[in-house]
């Protein structure tokens, strides 16, 4: 009888962030040689890129979250999940500049 592998779960935002902290330091400290160095620094693109994907993510569902009418009242739309991690031209690209914020507005989280 063979036992079924579990699938592996992604790492959390938190966790690869910790993983790239100590990709930069090893990186930094310069033991490394070239072969083992260029493989950490590519992980550490992948990680980067991850990190960039759910910030990009999470920042999308604040804004849908925030989002007002012009009678100041909550608007309410499904969330497209669907992402890209390409560039962050592509990322910024789509992204609403804010009308400026009253004293009274900026005074709160909300």
């Amino acid at each position: 009888m063979s036992k079924k592998s579990q699938p592996e779960t992604e790492p959390s935002f938190e966790e690869s962030l910790e993983q790239l902290q100590a990709i930069v330091r090893q990186l930094e400290d310069g033991t490394l040689g070239l072969d083992e160095s260029m493989t950490q620094f590519e992980q550490g693109v992948k990680l980067l890129r991850k990190c960039y994907a759910v910030l990009d993510h999470t920042e999308q569902r604040i804004e849908l979250l925030t989002r007002l009418d012009d009678d100041g009242q909550p608007v309410l739309a499904p969330f497209d999940n669907t992402g890209t991690a390409d560039t962050k031209e592509k990322s910024k690209a789509g992204r609403r500049k804010r009308a400026s914020k009253t004293e009274d507005e900026d005074s709160g989280l909300f």
